[in-house]
This record gives C-alpha cells, structure tokens and sequence, in this order.
C-alpha cells in the first residue's frame, strides 16, 4: 500500500507550481530549522522562555529516539534507493535511513508542543507540520508509513513531554 500511495502522489500531484514549492517546504524542515527558530524566539521573551526549552526538550527526545533508535533497529532505506531512476529528485538526496521521517516527527512535535501553548500559534504550526511531512513523499525521499510513524512518533513525544512538564511542575498549563 505505501507504494501505491507513494506512486499516486508521484503520478497526479507533480506540476510547475509544486515543483518548486514543496523542496521550499522541505528545507524549512531541515534539521528543524523552522520549529529551533521558532524555539530560540519563544526562549529570547522571558514570557514565553519555559515554553521554549519545553520545545526543545522536545525535539532532542523525538530526534534522538528517531534517529538513534529506531532508524538503526528498521533500517529502511529510501524510495529514491529502492526505485532508482523512477523519479528524478528534486532536492539533495538525503542520508541515512527511512523510517521514520525525521522531518515528520520534529515538525509534529513542534506543532503539538506550539498547539498546547497557544491555539493561534498551534493551528498555522500544524499545517505547516502537515505540509513539511507531505513534501517528503511529495519528493520520493520517504515511503507514506515513514511520514505517518514520524509523525506519531512526534505527538507521542510532544504529550508526553508537556505531561512530564505538567508533573514536574515547570509549566502551569
């Protein structure tokens, strides 16, 4: 079923206008720049600095457990590697393994972590998180299950983050 989806994606979605939107889209999930942007801003206001290490906190514990755990124990490698030269990629082919998308889970676990601190942030952080983790089937880098486990992945790590803030005290949320 992944590639099916993956090749309908392929088939019915490529155009001039998403073309270059969706390797747009992508980059600003590379390395989670726009959710640690977004961190380092909520860190520089002394209003919203707890909120700011809750997301970092976040993103280091979906990163490390999708990177260092899981990538290794599934191995998966990449659908541009399985089907090679059936689509021609539009940005740099990335490293390392699959499963999950990366890019899913910081930017799931972002947009739960900006939802939990103010709805008006949370519901835009969300679309964007959507649109960031569609562009990486979009662009034959990840299999649909990757993006769907990366993504769980991320709001797992995200409630269960704001729990142990809850708990801890730290926020009063």
């Amino acid at each position: 079923m992944d590639y099916q989806i993956l090749n309908f994606i392929q088939n019915n979605f490529h155009n001039g206008f998403t073309d270059f939107l969706f390797p747009i889209i992508t980059s600003m999930g590379n390395a989670g720049t726009v959710w640690l942007i977004i961190g380092v801003c909520l860190v520089a206001t002394k209003k919203y600095r707890r909120y700011g290490i809750l997301l970092f906190v976040t993103l280091a514990i979906t990163y490390s457990l999708g990177e260092f755990v899981i990538k290794p124990i599934v191995a998966r490698p990449r659908p541009f590697t399985e089907f090679p030269g059936r689509v021609a990629l539009l940005i740099p082919p990335p490293r390392g393994y699959s499963f999950p998308s990366g890019h899913a889970g910081s930017s799931f676990s972002a947009a739960v972590v900006l939802c939990h601190i103010n709805r008006k942030f949370g519901i835009p952080a969300l679309i964007l998180a959507f649109l960031i983790a569609f562009s990486r089937v979009f662009l034959f880098v990840h299999y649909p299950s990757d993006v769907l486990c990366g993504a769980l992945l991320g709001i797992i790590c995200a409630f269960s983050t704001v729990f142990a803030f809850r708990r801890l005290q730290i926020l009063d949320f």
